[in-house]
């Protein structure tokens, strides 16, 4: 039996994934760069209607960068909601995707989607067994956090924000932070705006001893900590980001996680830290795959 025909967009800060799939497999991809809405939510659809006419589409998985407008029953539902990014506040990104096709469509966050594809298919699948509570981080520009809660993404009045939670801030440490709404939120902290602002350099440039890197793993540790005993998350992931890729910071989280929680939570040891506490598995495809989630989810809601 063929698989259905989905279709998927990613849509970033600097560039949108449009991508068709034949149920997990990605069969072809297109790349917009981000600009105005007009122009690039245009493009997507220009893209997105030539290939239905090819072979119709079953349905679409809308994973975008946001705030996003999640309640179905609000009047802006699927809009962006103020967002710093020139032009974007008020973007009807579900209308003018899901609006172009006549199939069922489905909208979320980008971190929330990649934590759905990771829960379905990546580190979630892993240890013991699927993950019935999930978090998956990213950190770039700003910091943002998704969950995959028993098979389903979180929102409710709207969707996590994360990287605007405060924390307690490791002594000594006088960074005012970054963030323009919040100044030292964890955004603020650790994002890589905050860390060019705080070490006077991008992160890539940064020296691997410089002793403020304690700080930052301090901030992270606070972060992982708070959500940890918040949800009570079988795994936190890292997908990609500011400061993940040098070899030693994440093991310095961890290690500050476990200092902080003082063993109060019996599922969080030494033994069990790296699987709770680590990058994503399905790494760059985790953003594509979780489009992917949101369309076949769509599909399964419209067949019942």
């Amino acid at each position: 039996m063929t698989r259905p025909l989905i279709a998927g967009v990613e849509l970033g800060g600097t560039k949108v994934f449009v991508l068709r799939a034949r149920g997990t497999e990605i069969v072809e991809r297109r790349l917009v760069p981000t600009t105005t809405p007009d122009a690039t939510l245009g493009a997507v659809q220009q893209t997105l209607t030539r290939w239905y006419a090819e072979e119709a589409l079953a349905a679409l998985g809308i994973a975008s960068f946001g705030p996003l407008r999640l309640d179905r029953n609000a009047h802006d539902f699927g809009r962006m909601l103020p967002t710093p990014k020139p032009g974007w506040s008020g973007a009807d990104i579900f209308g003018a995707l899901a609006g172009a096709l006549p199939c069922p469509a489905a909208i979320d966050t980008d971190v929330n989607a990649a934590a759905l594809a990771e829960a379905r298919w990546g580190a979630g699948t892993q240890e013991q067994g699927r993950s019935d509570c999930l978090c998956y981080l990213t950190i770039g520009t700003g910091l943002g956090g998704g969950f995959a809660l028993n098979g389903k993404t979180l929102h409710g009045a709207m969707h996590p924000e994360l990287g605007h939670i405060a924390i307690r801030r490791a002594e000594g440490d006088d960074f005012p932070g970054a963030c323009p709404f919040h100044g030292d939120c964890i955004e603020g902290l650790v994002s890589g705006p905050a860390l060019a602002k705080r070490f006077g350099k991008p992160g890539d440039q940064i020296d691997a001893d410089d002793p403020r890197w304690d700080h930052v793993a301090h901030d992270l540790a606070q972060l992982v900590s708070t959500i940890l005993l918040m949800t009570a998350a079988r795994q936190v992931l890292i997908g990609g980001g500011v400061g993940m890729g040098r070899a030693n910071l994440l093991d310095r989280v961890r290690g500050k996680v476990l200092v902080q929680l003082n063993g109060y939570l019996p599922f969080v040891t030494p033994d069990t830290i790296a699987a709770i506490l680590r990058t994503a598995e399905l790494g760059d495809q985790a953003g594509p795959l979780g489009a992917v989630a949101l369309a076949l989810d769509a599909l399964a809601e419209r067949q019942g």
